[in-house]
C-alpha cells in the first residue's frame, strides 16, 4: 500500500466529503430505495434502479475516500524550512513562452483537481519544479513541444 501526500487541508477536504457521503448521502439513498420499493414490481421500477445505482456510486467513492484516508501522510507544510521546492510550496513562475507570471501550490492529485491555482506533485509541471529553488529555469517536456519556465519565488504558506 503506497502512501498518499496531502497537505494538512487536503486531508481535511476528503474527511468532510466523507462525513457528507456516510451521514446524508448515505442515508438519503437508503430512504429513496425504501421508498422506490414500496411502488411495486422491481424489476419495472425505474425509481428503484436509478436509487441502487446512486447507492453503488455512493460505496464507490467512500471506498475511495477511505483508503485515501488510510494511506495519506498528511504534511504540514508551515513547518517546512527549505528554499527548494517540495511537496506543499507555493511557487511563483515566469512562462517564458506566454510571457505571463502564475502562483502555483503543489499539492497532491485530489487537491489539485479541485483549485486551478494548484498542482499535483505527480503532473509534468509539478515533477519538473520539485528540488528547484528561486532563479532556476526549468523544461517541462508537453505533447506541443518543451515548455520554458522561471521560478521566481519559493514559499510555504
Amino acid at each position: 500500500m503506497s502512501e498518499c501526500p496531502m497537505t494538512l487541508n487536503g486531508k481535511k477536504l476528503i474527511e468532510t466529503e466523507l462525513a457528507q457521503l456516510i451521514k446524508v448521502d448515505r442515508e438519503y439513498i437508503k430512504q429513496a430505495i425504501s421508498e422506490a420499493r414500496e411502488l411495486g414490481d422491481l424489476k419495472e421500477n425505474a425509481e428503484y434502479h436509478a436509487a441502487k445505482e446512486r447507492q453503488s456510486i455512493i460505496e464507490g467513492r467512500i471506498m475511495d475516500l477511505q483508503s485515501k484516508i488510510a494511506r495519506a501522510r498528511a504534511v504540514d507544510i508551515t513547518t517546512i524550512k527549505t528554499e527548494k521546492v517540495v511537496f506543499g510550496a507555493t511557487v511563483k513562475i515566469f512562462d517564458q513562452q506566454k510571457e505571463t507570471t502564475s502562483t502555483l501550490q503543489i499539492v497532491g492529485e485530489d487537491e489539485a483537481m479541485t483549485d486551478p491555482h494548484k498542482i499535483s506533485f505527480t503532473s509534468p509541471l509539478g515533477r519538473a519544479l520539485i528540488g528547484k529553488e528561486a532563479g532556476d529555469e526549468i523544461i517541462v517536456k508537453a505533447p506541443k513541444g518543451d515548455l520554458a519556465y522561471e521560478i521566481q519565488d519559493v514559499k510555504y504558506i
